[in-house]
């Protein structure tokens, strides 16, 4: 495997271009994003990209960057830069992973597959979302070099979640994810425009279809008296995904009747409305991962989450994807920050765009970011390929930023380099 050098890529580019070549994939997030709709279905492109109401929330994110301006410091005597950081007792050598996005499998058929080889290629951290297209397993074979994570979302079902855990220390995920902001579905106009949701299609719940206590459940389905309401054309076609997107043989799947049943106990026990911090308590207990809280936005559910043994906490408003008008994560960062032990590790989600981005995460206390539409509309666009490039764009410009303001190495990244407008 050739070395992943976000150092060369800018020169790289140039190079390419004096020779009449010019990047396929967009560099700037706008004219990717752009792209990447043009090439998408309608009700993909709407999962990926929506926000919830009115989507102020995806707004917010983005005004608060670039609410803020970086102050350089000139004549540092800087050749390189040391991008590495420690998270958790792991040595990585960026400060940057792959936020946990489900279906996957909407932008690219091998999208979580194709995202472990680029992780693996360029030893950013990924984390398996809960709601994937191929189960945790598959996904982490593809991954030979450096940690990746599992993302959870709290079942109704503490059996199911027990055995989720149980996998994902099994397959060797490094940390357990556990996200608090969706105990229930935000109101996403876009999808609800389109009337689409995947998972009733069979898409996004493979963690589920191979899980042996979901298995169990699923038998306690009963199809025998369910209403058909009569025969459509579009009824048939739902069917017809059901039973292609389900694990097995396609007239199997339709003897059997088995993703109707998964699809149906999915939804009955998705997510706990009634989730507590006891619920977090009591699966801290059950695993022997460090336990990172991902959603929080206010210190005292920050201390909470101390209390109840978070391991990490990720600062995150789920990308404006569940409360409109929601704060922005970049402003929730430093007050929760200035909560905390300074030890304690801080990581910031939803609104990351550039490395300039990430540079100010850093500067207002987060110790690593997590980065999630850009890179699903990059593989879109080229699959593995696409993530991996784009990847060496953003931290490039990481680079390239620490390099113009004087900082030598993540540590030397402090607040006084940046200032509100």
């Amino acid at each position: 495997m050739s070395a992943f050098l976000p150092s060369d890529r800018q020169r790289d580019i140039y190079i390419r271009g004096s020779r009449g070549i010019k990047p396929e994939l967009p560099v700037d997030f706008r004219t990717l994003e752009e792209k990447a709709k043009k090439k998408l279905s309608r009700d993909a492109f709407g999962y990926i990209a929506c926000g919830a109401g009115q989507e102020d929330g995806i707004r917010n994110n983005l005004k608060a960057f670039s609410s803020y301006s970086l102050i350089p410091s000139m004549a540092s005597g800087l050749s390189s830069v040391d991008t590495g950081i420690e998270l958790l007792g792991k040595s990585l050598p960026f400060p940057v992973l792959f936020a946990p996005i489900g279906v996957l499998s909407l932008a690219h058929p091998r999208g979580d597959l194709e995202l472990a080889s680029a992780s693996d290629e360029t030893r950013v951290p990924m984390i398996f979302s809960n709601q994937a297209s191929y189960p945790m397993e598959e996904t982490a074979k593809e991954i030979h070099s450096g940690p990746y994570w599992f993302q959870l979302y709290f079942s109704k079902s503490k059996d199911l979640v027990d055995s989720l855990v149980h996998r994902a220390e099994s397959c060797g995920c490094s940390a357990l994810v556990l996200t608090l902001d969706t105990t229930t579905l935000g109101w996403r106009v876009q999808d609800l425009n389109h009337g689409y949701l995947p998972f009733i299609r069979g898409l996004g719940i493979a963690q589920y279809t191979s899980d042996p206590v979901f298995k169990d459940l699923m038998a306690d389905i009963d199809l025998s008296n369910q209403d058909s309401g009569g025969f459509s054309i579009k009824k048939l076609m739902l069917a017809h995904d059901l039973m292609k997107n389900y694990p097995g043989a396609y007239w199997n799947n339709w003897r059997t009747k088995d993703p109707i049943r998964a699809v149906r106990k999915f939804i009955e026990i998705y997510s706990r409305p009634e989730l507590s911090w006891e619920d977090v308590c009591w699966l801290k207990s059950r695993t022997r991962l460090p336990l990172i809280l991902k959603g929080i936005l206010r210190p005292d559910d920050a201390l909470r989450g101390l209390d109840a043994g978070a391991d990490a906490i990720v600062v995150s408003n789920h990308g404006g994807r569940q409360v409109d008008r929601v704060i922005s994560s970049l402003d929730a960062l430093p007050v929760i920050r200035k909560q905390l032990p300074t030890d304690f590790p801080l990581l910031l989600d939803s609104g990351i765009r550039t490395g300039s981005d990430i540079f100010t995460a850093l500067a207002l206390g987060a110790n690593a970011v997590l980065v999630g539409r850009p890179y699903v509309y990059a593989m879109a666009l080229k699959g593995k390929a696409g993530v991996v490039e784009w990847m060496g764009n953003l931290l490039a410009e990481l680079e390239i930023t620490m390099k113009l303001t004087g900082c030598c190495k993540i540590s030397e990244i402090h607040p006084g380099l940046v200032i509100r407008k």
